[in-house]
């Protein structure tokens, strides 16, 4: 089972390559839902949250109040900090049990882990490829304010709060460049799944030998 990362900033492309991938036939992990997952109404996580940054985080329904609590942390290093202590292990281990699940299923099965965070959480498992997705960050500025409706202050605080372009180019296997048209990014996407096909009939065959 490949295991492949796939991150990229916010306005980065990241899902238009994560739905192509999926059109391949990859299992997608999705990072984002894990994390709406375990803050479910009672569980361990969501209330390690309101017992750490109060009770108004919470909605009358008893669930996560996400606004709030994006208002509350943004900005705050230490806040963020607090949060990903409770957050991330949750979700690791929610992850692994996915992975683990689709191993089950298809031990074939080509799994990407479309995560944002990959480099601000210092995700270090042992992916047998890490793609990134990268626009420059004027693309991407241009894109929020466009298509999400952000001001360009706004804009530049999302994208300066994430990981730089070079530390995510840094842990890349390979890059897909979203900044052209759509067709030239699923073009890329489609050369990836060429080489994991490529892989996996290559150790199918060792196997064999």
């Amino acid at each position: 089972m490949p295991l492949v990362a796939l991150t990229g900033g916010i306005a980065s492309g990241k899902s238009t390559i994560a739905r192509r991938l999926a059109h391949h036939g990859a299992v997608i992990v999705d990072a984002d839902q894990l994390v709406r997952d375990v803050q479910q109404p009672g569980s361990p996580v969501l209330t390690a949250i309101a017992t750490e940054f109060g009770e108004r985080m919470l909605r009358p329904d008893g669930s996560l109040d996400r606004a709030a609590l994006g208002a509350r942390v943004f900005g705050d290093e230490a806040a963020v900090a607090r949060l990903n202590a409770i957050v991330h292990p949750a979700v690791r281990a929610e992850s692994s049990r996915r992975f683990a699940e689709a191993l089950a299923r298809d031990p074939a099965a080509v799994v990407v882990y479309d995560v944002p965070l990959l480099v601000e959480a210092r995700i270090g498992d042992p992916w047998e490829l890490v793609i990134v997705a990268h626009a420059p960050a004027d693309v991407r500025r241009r894109r929020l304010v466009e298509l999400r409706g952000l001001t360009e202050a706004d804009a530049d605080a999302r994208i300066a709060s994430q990981a730089s372009d070079d530390d995510r180019l840094a842990v890349a296997d390979v890059v897909i460049d979203t900044a052209g048209t759509l067709d030239e990014t699923l073009q890329q996407v489609d050369d990836v799944w060429r080489r994991l096909d490529e892989h996996i009939s290559a150790r199918a065959t060792a196997r064999r030998a």
